[in-house]
């Protein structure tokens, strides 16, 4: 690991406590695999652990980690290795636990949708950014958060039609 600093023991648990479900959601809506999550989730706190990077206030380290989680997704969903080979089928079961079945179904339509929509929507609802925050985040314009956030609503109500809303 050479010179690079290591965070105290108490802090990273603090941080990791903090910030896991942000950082393994982000990392599930972004590669739609809990294998894959749970790889950018370890790689994530890894690399806050080596950054040794101070933080003005609560709000610079949680951009700073989703922004990493947003990386590192992009570098799994990204490589080589994933696109030429062809994945088990994998459980239907999602990871994340839910307080009430409705909540699986709601998360599983979110999965379906095209990532451009996906994700934010997932910041905006799960994690409760900003639309501004978002565009940040995601390097868009925040008119296209909120186009991508009205389209991605629409699409979600369709899905969802019969369940949750009238036909």
């Amino acid at each position: 690991m050479g010179t690079e600093p290591l965070r105290a023991g108490g802090e990273l648990e603090d941080v990791i406590h903090r910030y896991q479900n942000s950082v393994y959601g982000l990392a599930l809506a972004k590669t739609g695999s809990p294998a894959d999550a749970d790889d950018v989730f370890q790689e994530v706190f890894l690399a806050y652990c080596q950054s040794g990077k101070q933080f003005r206030d609560e709000e610079h380290r949680r951009a700073w980690l989703l922004r990493t989680t947003l990386n590192l997704s992009r570098r799994v969903t990204a490589s080589t290795w994933r696109k030429k080979t062809v994945p088990l089928e994998e459980q239907t079961e999602t990871a994340v636990p839910f307080r009430e079945p409705e909540e699986h179904r709601v998360w599983q339509a979110l999965s379906e949708l095209d990532e451009a929509y996906r994700l934010p929507l997932y910041l905006f609802y799960f994690q409760e950014l900003s639309t501004g925050e978002i565009a940040k985040a995601l390097s868009l314009r925040p008119g296209t958060v909120r186009m991508r956030l009205s389209r991605g609503r629409d699409m979600l109500r369709e899905t969802l039609k019969g369940d949750y809303f009238d036909e």
